[in-house]
């Protein structure tokens, strides 16, 4: 067993440092030798799988030279391309202990304090939702946690569908807004309530649901024969950070009888807030609420959570009599096996890196620090609203959450008529900026469209609360997007 591990432990220390190294120059600037494309990555890092050949230590540790050189250092503090950010380093820990003990989440038998950890997770998460004597489960990302919620739904209303399957039911119904995540829509699909029975609703400027066209559609799909069943609202849209209304959702679902799931994987983080916990209000009064702490918090991918108030609905739902895994007559109090009120059978032991992090920091560390995140949030608000006359544009005057959305101008573009020949040039220069981002390696921010808008392409920068921002960094950002913007159209004039 030696001769097997001979090195490990010093060879996966030396990995780790240089994953997290910050490849920057004396100037700030991301180091460029990593930048290559697909085709250049093929040519650098042999991909081919041999029957026979093995390699040696040397070798295995060039090759893990190369993939992370060649890798996205997402935990570099100019990483703002997505809804997830830099790692908390606690969370980092659990995760090196959860993979080194590589056990699964099912029984108790092979996760004894992982399953406790779960349970107290649960219970404090409910406890914080307004969910009393609820219940959970930790999931593989958000997509399954929206999911689960779904699933639950259709088996309260109709639970010989577990036996019986949708056969001879009218067609069932969900409704989210065209603000909301895609994972409803695929998992209308996924569960054969169909993608046409996925009805989206009208939204105002900041993103929110209309509950007014809501119960317009409800009556509409009631109209119609079909059997309104579901309602997601939303904590913390993907591109504009919006907050549903849910005191008036969870109003129009009690008129109604549909069940209320809140899709918290962005904005769940809330939950933890002094200054703005009020963006959850209402959310005691929904069903069920999915978050992802991997998401705002800074958890290690993937860390997701579903949690449901109906107590006993989850094992009810998913459970099967399996009984050579979760035997009836074992020596220890069978209700930590939590496995079968899983979708799945092998699960992550995903609560352990969430529990040490609120364990090394408590959960009011956390809340302070989204609340900072929040803040600095409105101070490049107001830092975009004093740039308006160099080329800087808000594609909403107000944002809910972390997420702020704009354009950058060029200056070759200001003060004509804004044509729709006008605006298509305009939103070519998002994609634009962001390659040259990558190119020179000075930072990477995402852009997207509001095609339900009519609107295209903009940037999009995330607050999280890893890494914690400065003013001055701010700036940097605002600078380099008009700097790389301008230098694109002096270098290669993209717009004639």
């Amino acid at each position: 067993m030696s001769d097997c591990t001979h090195g490990i432990e010093d060879f996966g220390e030396k990995r780790y440092i240089q994953a997290n190294e910050k490849p920057m120059d004396e100037k700030g600037k991301y180091s460029k030798e990593g930048n290559c494309k697909s085709k250049q990555e093929k040519k650098i890092i042999d991909l081919t799988i041999d029957e026979n050949k093995s390699l040696t230590m040397s070798e295995i540790e060039k090759i893990c030279r190369q993939v992370i050189k060649y890798s996205v250092k997402t935990s570099h503090g100019r990483f703002h391309n997505q809804l997830f950010g830099q790692m908390d380093p606690y969370g980092l820990a659990g995760t090196w202990i959860s993979e080194a003990l590589n056990t699964s989440a099912y029984t108790f038998e092979v996760a004894p304090i992982f399953s406790l950890i779960e349970t107290e997770i649960i219970k404090r998460i409910c406890e914080l939702c307004g969910y009393v004597n609820g219940d959970g489960i930790f999931s593989p990302g958000g997509s399954i946690s929206n999911m689960y919620g779904l699933a639950l739904a259709r088996y309260k209303r109709f639970p010989n569908i577990k036996t019986d399957g949708m056969f001879g039911l009218p067609p069932l119904v969900l409704f989210t807004s065209e603000e909301s995540h895609y994972s409803l829509k695929k998992a209308a699909h996924w569960l054969g309530f169909g993608m046409d029975n996925c009805v989206e609703v009208t939204t105002n400027e900041r993103g929110q649901m209309s509950v007014e066209d809501l119960e317009d559609k409800i009556l509409q799909v009631k109209a119609e024969g079909r059997v309104p069943l579901f309602v997601n609202a939303t904590a913390g849209t993907t591109v504009l950070g919006a907050f549903d209304d849910f005191e008036k959702v969870a109003d129009i679902c009690e008129k109604y009888d549909l069940w209320l799931h809140v899709d918290g994987c962005l904005g769940g983080s809330a939950l933890f807030c002094y200054k703005y916990r009020q963006l959850l209000r209402g959310l005691h009064r929904s069903n069920s609420f999915s978050w992802n702490p991997h998401k705002s918090m800074g958890a290690p991918l993937q860390c997701s959570l579903f949690l449901t108030r109906e107590l006993e609905l989850l094992p009810k739902c998913n459970s099967l009599a399996v009984d050579y895994l979760f035997q009836q007559d074992k020596f220890y109090d069978v209700s930590y096996d939590t496995g079968n009120k899983s979708v799945q059978c092998g699960r992550k032991v995903d609560a352990f890196k969430l529990w040490l992090m609120l364990k090394a920091r408590g959960y009011g560390s956390y809340g302070r620090l989204l609340d900072y995140a929040l803040d600095i949030s409105k101070v490049f608000v107001d830092k975009l609203r004093q740039r308006e006359s160099r080329g800087f544009r808000l594609v909403i005057d107000e944002f809910q959450y972390t997420n702020i959305c704009f354009w950058y101008i060029p200056e070759h573009l200001r003060n004509l008529e804004e044509t729709e020949e006008w605006k298509q040039k305009l939103y070519e220069v998002a994609p634009k900026v962001k390659e040259l981002m990558i190119r020179e390696g000075t930072l990477m921010l995402g852009y997207c469209p509001l095609q339900y808008r009519n609107i295209g392409n903009f940037f999009r920068m995330v607050f999280t609360c890893f890494p914690v921002i400065t003013d001055s960094e701010l700036d940097f950002i605002l600078n380099e997007i008009e700097r790389l913007a301008e230098q694109w159209h002096k270098d290669i004039n993209g717009f004639v």
